[in-house]
């Protein structure tokens, strides 16, 4: 009796997807972020370091990629303390700075990579494995020189060093992140030394032997896009299939215009009466060269080419069809995924301004999770050790205040950008120091240079600047004649 009322709210009534008949397993999997990534994390994170090591493609999309977010000087920092008043405290943003590019030279213990090799490192492992760590060593530690002013140090570390199969639910452990009831990082248990290191046992560490660390001594940077997710994902995982199907199937062809240009002939036998009345069966072997004739065909006999259809017309159409799709998923521009160029002023601005959004929000992660943690131990240990002097009007609470520079969008036509970013201050829709901190700059660095060059102009000796037009110069006493108004 009341048939079509079930029928009514069939659940493929509202959403094919949720139609019951639907056997795909992965559309029926309802676990949480923590069981997807602790299943699956560890095999994408070694297909995309596959693809990284083995694909030109994943190599250059991983460069583009860091060098959008980080830039090749680095996310810039300016210290912007403030007094009580509400000012910026300049004399003490400029101890915080001249410490901070002491320190920049040796930040890693290691003291192989400077602050912007560090940078680099870390984004990158961030992006192809999923998350990337690095320990805070600060203050006196044995067998540790800091090196620098500021007593501390980074000890950068790889996914692989927390185990994604350490669970201990009675602890609040969870792929060796170690979280409080309400999900909170406490504490991180990591190997001792990278489980895939040749120098493992000769450093006296147990293979598999594990360490605390509390979170005030790590960083843990990673990619989540599922809530109360404890490990990150590759930023490849929903590409890593396609980007390897491109690979294989250009190998593919690459071997195939390989075999068809070494394919030159054959000899067509076509009369069998005439086959069958030879005698000599040994192979024969024709040396070919360009412009040669054939003078040893015998009766019935022919040359054919082999057609073999490479290089495949079609090759380039398919590889940009799913280069667009990959650079999609990668979150980076189809340009400069495939070094393809060719288009319209106006075409490679709407596109270098649609994806320079998604590259600034990238440099925001990184820096939330990287560069400003950094920073703030940094000002602290440079206050506790006293590299620099708190001054008493400070407003303690802006001591590590700063502004976090990402890359700036490129210029495509400089003359353009320079003209609208002019008129855009003379209409104060902008500020100088906005326009300058757009691209990438300090206001305070340009003034201070400015001056800088202004007083080597006015240096003697210095001859004037020569201008394409001159004004012609006047007589005064023609002026006086010419302006009515003077007596």
């Amino acid at each position: 009796m009341l048939g079509w009322l079930s029928r009514l709210i069939r659940p493929k009534a509202l959403y094919e997807a949720a139609d019951p008949r639907n056997s795909h397993p992965s559309w029926r999997d309802g676990r949480d972020g923590d069981s997807t990534v602790a299943y699956a994390g560890e095999r994408l994170r070694r297909f995309a370091r596959y693809l990284d090591q083995n694909h030109d493609i994943s190599d250059g999309a991983l460069d583009r990629l860091v060098q959008f977010i980080v830039g090749p000087a680095g996310i810039g920092i300016e210290p912007q303390p403030k007094t009580r008043t509400g000012e910026i405290h300049r004399a003490f943003a400029d101890q915080l700075l001249e410490a901070w590019q002491d320190w920049a030279e040796w930040p890693e213990v290691t003291f192989e990579h400077d602050w912007i090799a560090t940078q680099r490192l870390m984004a990158r492992a961030w992006l192809r494995d999923g998350e990337a760590l690095a320990q805070v060593i600060d203050g006196v530690r044995a067998n540790l020189d800091h090196g620098t002013r500021v007593p501390l140090s980074l000890e950068l570390l790889e996914a692989d060093i927390m185990p994604l199969d350490y669970h201990d639910p009675a602890k609040g452990i969870t792929s060796g992140v170690e979280r409080d009831t309400w999900g909170r990082p406490r504490a991180y248990h990591v190997y001792k030394t990278h489980p895939g290191a040749l120098h493992g046992a000769a450093t006296g560490t147990l293979l598999g032997e594990l360490k605390r660390v509390p979170t005030e001594q790590m960083l843990h940077l990673k990619m989540v896009k599922r809530i109360r997710q404890a490990r990150g994902v590759s930023a490849f995982a929903s590409v890593i299939r396609r980007l390897n199907d491109i690979k294989q199937y250009e190998d593919d062809e690459r071997v195939a215009a390989n075999v068809a240009a070494r394919l030159t002939a054959y000899i067509k036998k076509s009369v069998p009466d005439i086959l069958q009345q030879e005698t000599d069966d040994a192979p024969r072997q024709f040396d070919l060269s360009p412009g040669m004739i054939f003078d040893d065909l015998r009766p019935g006999e022919d040359v054919g080419l082999i057609d073999t259809k490479r290089p495949n017309p079609n090759v380039e159409e398919f590889r940009k069809g799913q280069l667009r799709a990959a650079a999609a998923g990668l979150g980076i521009s189809y340009s400069s995924l495939a070094r393809d160029y060719d288009g319209t002023y106006s075409a490679q601005r709407q596109e270098l301004v649609e994806q320079q959004g998604a590259y600034e929000l990238m440099s925001a992660l990184f820096v939330g999770q990287f560069v400003r943690p950094v920073w703030q131990r940094f000002v602290s240990s440079a206050v506790v050790a006293g590299t620099v002097r708190q001054p008493a009007d400070l407003n303690p609470r802006s001591i590590a205040a700063a502004s976090f520079r990402a890359p700036a969008m490129p210029w495509i036509d400089p003359l353009k950008e320079v003209s609208a970013n002019a008129e855009a201050v003379n209409n104060r829709f902008a500020s100088p120091q906005q326009i300058i901190r757009s691209r990438g700059g300090n206001p305070d660095d340009v003034l201070r240079q400015l001056a800088d060059w202004q007083k080597q102009l006015d240096a003697p000796g210095i001859p004037p600047a020569k201008t394409d037009n001159p004004q012609p110069t006047e007589d005064p006493d023609e002026q006086v004649v010419r302006n009515p108004r003077r007596r």
